[in-house]
């Protein structure tokens, strides 16, 4: 228990030193106007009050990712623990800064826009088809995966289930931010917290031993498979996640002060890392070996560890209440990937989402195309969703770099964890079966490689290559 304690510290303590530290280098203006004012359309655009918003972007951001990703995680160790916390502070968080206050100082655009702005315009279309298409998968996957949960509470059929929840998506889409999400989203996040919060006090009073292997020297996969690279592309919510840049922006357009970014970007990834400690935790405890926790997840995926472990810590009532708070987390993230995939799509095409008949224009086919998607067996594709995601992570870190080395601040707190998500993208795609399939040491030496050459192209086109402009000028 004590470990446990001692990393939600480091959390806590994370944000109020690197995150003020970051926030320092930044430099936030509290005078500068932000979208919220300049751009309000009552639509996307409109103030919202600080509070409601860490709310919102917790549960924009979380999905099943803290919870499903540090489960799988625990089959590796205590290890999973440390990257949570090291992962969040130092990575995850920065990255879900930088990609809201960016878009805060570009009129609240969306990732491809932001991207493109710092990277050039080959970067922009390059990103706009990666989002779109990650965007989409998590959408249609954030339909699925809740209504497995609910058929398996309710017994109402999936298809009507799917259904139901796509109808959802459309509404959550379509309308003013503040009638749906900036309304019932507060609610559901203090409900997620509450019951997240009460999983693992119960676990701490059962009979089950707290973290009975502190041992990170050691990898407890059943499967052989190694902590360098799939830890940090399996366990990527709660630690980084390219997915958190895409939601950034939503928030983005409804801050009122620049100052409130640290609390808004990262404060709510540094609750998302406890919620994903808490589950980490809970499987490193709740079952005997690893190879108990494998053989939970194999017959049922996380979703089976999920309802078990509720059920049995907090009784019927309880695990009904805590799974249906897990719920929330898809449901909440698959609507807002939809809406985030709507103004991606709208500032590609110039098209305004002030006007109703012009909203529709784009969600219609979104809907359209997400329903064809779901009716499909798109496990192989689904499979790079952890490489597209992490990836994406990785370009929006560097395009933080930049902007930083543009402006002679501190680039190292984006450069460095950049060239780190480098090195786990290139491994993994360079070992993978997905990938090139080639043997694992060449797949090692790829991704350091790739790596530092990464940082070494970084620093002499903005950092040394800079110079004498600087001077001159």
């Amino acid at each position: 228990m004590l470990f446990f304690l001692m990393c939600v510290a480091f959390l806590i303590f994370g944000y109020f030193a690197y995150g003020s530290f970051v926030d320092r280098v930044f430099a936030p203006e509290a005078n500068r106007t932000t979208p919220a004012y300049s751009i309000n359309d009552g639509i996307d655009y409109m103030p919202m009050p600080k509070w409601k918003l860490i709310f919102i972007q917790v549960l924009d951001i979380a999905g099943i990712g803290p919870i499903f990703g540090p489960i799988l995680g625990a089959l590796y160790g205590p290890a999973a623990m440390l990257w949570i916390v090291i992962g969040c502070i130092f990575a995850g968080a920065v990255h879900d800064y930088f990609s809201g206050m960016l878009s805060l100082r570009n009129n609240g655009a969306s990732v491809p826009e932001v991207v493109g702005e710092y990277l050039g315009m080959s970067a922009r279309q390059v990103m706009r088809v990666f989002s779109f298409v990650l965007l989409m998968l998590v959408g249609v996957v954030f339909v699925l995966s809740p209504a497995k949960l609910l058929n398996d509470l309710t017994g109402i059929s999936t298809g009507i289930l799917v259904a139901c929840i796509f109808g959802y998506y459309f509404l959550a889409t379509i309308l003013p931010i503040d009638k749906i999400i900036g309304r019932f989203y507060p609610l559901l996040g203090a409900l997620l917290l509450t019951m997240t919060v009460a999983l693992v006090v119960a676990l701490f009073f059962s009979d089950h031993a707290i973290l009975p292997n502190l041992d990170f020297t050691v990898n407890t996969n059943p499967g052989d498979k190694p902590i360098w690279p799939l830890l940090f592309i399996t366990l990527s919510c709660g630690a980084i996640s390219g997915f958190h840049s895409t939601q950034s922006p939503l928030m983005a357009r409804c801050v009122k002060n620049e100052r409130e970014g640290r609390s808004v970007f990262y404060g709510a990834m540094i609750i998302e890392g406890i919620i994903g400690l808490i589950w980490c935790t809970i499987g490193l405890s709740f079952y005997n070996s690893p190879e108990a926790l494998s053989a939970v997840i194999s017959a049922g995926s996380p979703a089976a560890v999920v309802a078990e472990v509720s059920r049995s810590l907090l009784g019927q009532v309880g695990g009904f209440m805590a799974i249906i708070a897990i719920i929330i987390l898809p449901i909440t993230s698959g609507d807002t990937a939809f809406r985030s995939t709507r103004l991606i799509v709208a500032e590609s095409f110039n098209i305004k989402q002030n006007v109703t008949a012009k909203r529709l224009l784009v969600a219609v086919p979104l809907f359209l195309i997400g329903y064809l998607i779901s009716t499909q067996d798109f496990s192989t594709i689904w499979r790079y969703f952890g490489f597209a995601n992490q990836s994406l992570a990785m370009l929006v870190l560097w395009t933080s770099a930049v902007y930083l080395a543009q402006r002679e601040k501190l680039h190292w707190i984006a450069s460095i964890p950049a060239a780190f998500m480098t090195a786990v993208c290139i491994t993994f795609i360079c070992n993978a079966k997905i990938g090139l399939n080639l043997d694992y040491n060449i797949a090692v030496i790829a991704g350091v490689v790739a790596a530092i050459a990464a940082l070494g192209a970084f620093v002499f086109k903005y950092v040394l290559k800079r110079k004498p402009e600087t001077e001159a000028a």
